[in-house]
């Protein structure tokens, strides 16, 4: 089934697939149908919603569903970063079935019912011998939590559902456009006193970086993208001042917040969306590095880091960024600092911003001459040189000297400032080098 109609007044395109009839499965017609769906939504310039059910390529008409199916990924592939596209997989999806979601913004799984995977448990056990359930296969939990595919788990398909309408909510509804207000008794000018004492003073103490978010922007809310996915970094769409933003926030309560292979990847697919869509940019900063180890080595953090640094990079929406504690070595970098572009750049008075943390930087810099002395002299010499080292580089006003903050600012007065740049960006017109696409470390 396709057809349009009207999501909080603002036409939406969406195809459904029944299971009820050959398992879902798409033959040369059904495909048919949603690639004109697709090319009608391109010229009206929507979004697009599936609500994918299919057991894969119809088996009875043989090339002709493959074909089917390649029609649907290459306009998926056109259409991507020109209207908006999600996919909700409300139950068994297999083989080429799931690679059509897999090219969409957003994939959004509802629990128990719905499975995305290349081959299922059967096949697996004749060519490998290993048993598996399709739920420890390809469940909603498997997705969102283990391997990133799925974006939210949904409890039922209302809920499912529902959250599509919200997500809509944020985005335009296509590139040419911006994303869509809405009304907040929220004040503009609100301070929140909480924050001058939320962040601890001892940096190796964590703290919620949700609990920050709650405080500044409309309502507290945050629409979470991807919560049981490297819950080391946070990413979601809120709004500040009544106008969308999508915000990027290290989590130093998981991880400390170190940026690893998976909190890369995360976060640079969510900031190339926003970037696609026009949704400015607010990111937290409070990071001290990447995640040591030869698993995150031989996984290639090195690459997949490169990934967010491009995303960043790349981006020419309005770009805010604050930091709220840590900011240490090549994290420091990538996570939207000035030399990416970032259009303000803000931190609070106890922000440290340095190649690295005061007592890691004094181990290597006074290594010999710790040595050289006893266990007491030692320890006294190093606590000395930490806190000199501290005073010098690990504060915001050496960064702020330099120009690479704006401003360092009271804690609770976070939100009317970010308000207030957003507003300023508001009209903000960029443009990357003219060139048929990047080259992204994929």
């Amino acid at each position: 089934m396709v057809g349009h109609g009207l999501v909080r007044g603002r036409l939406t395109f969406a195809f459904a697939q029944d299971f009820t009839v050959f398992g879902g499965s798409l033959g040369r017609a059904h495909a048919g149908k949603i690639c004109k769906l697709m090319d009608l939504a391109e010229r009206a310039g929507a979004p697009i919603v599936g609500l994918n059910d299919s057991g894969g390529a119809r088996i009875q008409e043989g090339v002709a569903a493959l074909a089917g199916y390649a029609e649907i990924f290459l306009r998926n592939t056109l259409l991507s970063g020109v209207v908006p596209q999600i996919s909700a997989v409300l139950g068994p999806c297999a083989g080429g079935a799931v690679y059509s979601p897999a090219l969409t913004d957003f994939i959004l799984m509802v629990e128990r019912t719905g499975h995305m995977f290349i081959t299922g448990p059967d096949v697996i056990k004749a060519v490998t011998h290993e048993e598996v359930t399709k739920e420890q296969l390809g469940g909603a939990t498997t997705h969102s939590r283990d391997s990133g595919v799925a974006h939210l788990s949904c409890a039922d398909e209302a809920s499912c559902l529902r959250a599509i309408r919200e997500l809509l909510s944020f985005l335009p509804q296509n590139n040419t456009e911006e994303p869509p207000s809405a009304p907040s008794d929220d004040p503009v000018d609100r301070c929140a006193p909480e924050l001058d004492t939320l962040v601890p003073e001892d940096p190796t103490r964590p703290y919620d970086i949700k609990t920050l978010i709650a405080y500044v922007v409309d309502e507290g809310y945050l629409f979470e993208v991807q919560p049981d996915y490297a819950p080391n970094i946070v990413v979601g769409f809120a709004r500040l001042g009544g106008r969308a933003v999508g915000v990027v926030a290290n989590q130093p309560a998981v991880l400390a917040g170190c940026l690893d292979i998976k909190a890369s990847l995360k976060a640079a697919r969510f900031v190339r969306t926003c970037d696609c869509f026009n949704v400015p940019l607010v990111t937290f900063v409070d990071v001290p590095g990447f995640l040591p180890g030869s698993d995150q080595e031989y996984g290639g953090i090195i690459k997949h880091g490169a990934k967010l640094l491009y995303a960043f990079a790349e981006a020419t929406v309005p770009k805010v960024t604050l930091i709220t504690r840590k900011a240490y070595g090549g994290a420091y970098d990538v996570m939207a600092s000035k030399h990416l572009r970032a259009d303000l750049n803000l931190a609070f008075p106890g922000a440290e911003i340095a190649v690295m943390g005061p007592a890691g930087a004094v181990n290597v810099l006074y290594r010999q001459e710790l040595a050289a002395v006893g266990a007491a002299e030692r320890d006294a010499r190093r606590a000395a040189y930490v806190a000199r080292y501290r005073e010098a580089f690990a504060n915001p006003y050496r960064a702020a000297e330099l120009g690479y903050l704006d401003d360092v600012i009271v804690p609770r007065t976070t939100r009317p400032r970010l308000i207030a740049a957003l507003r300023m960006l508001r009209n903000k017109r960029q443009a990357n080098p003219p060139r048929k696409h990047g080259n992204m470390p994929l």
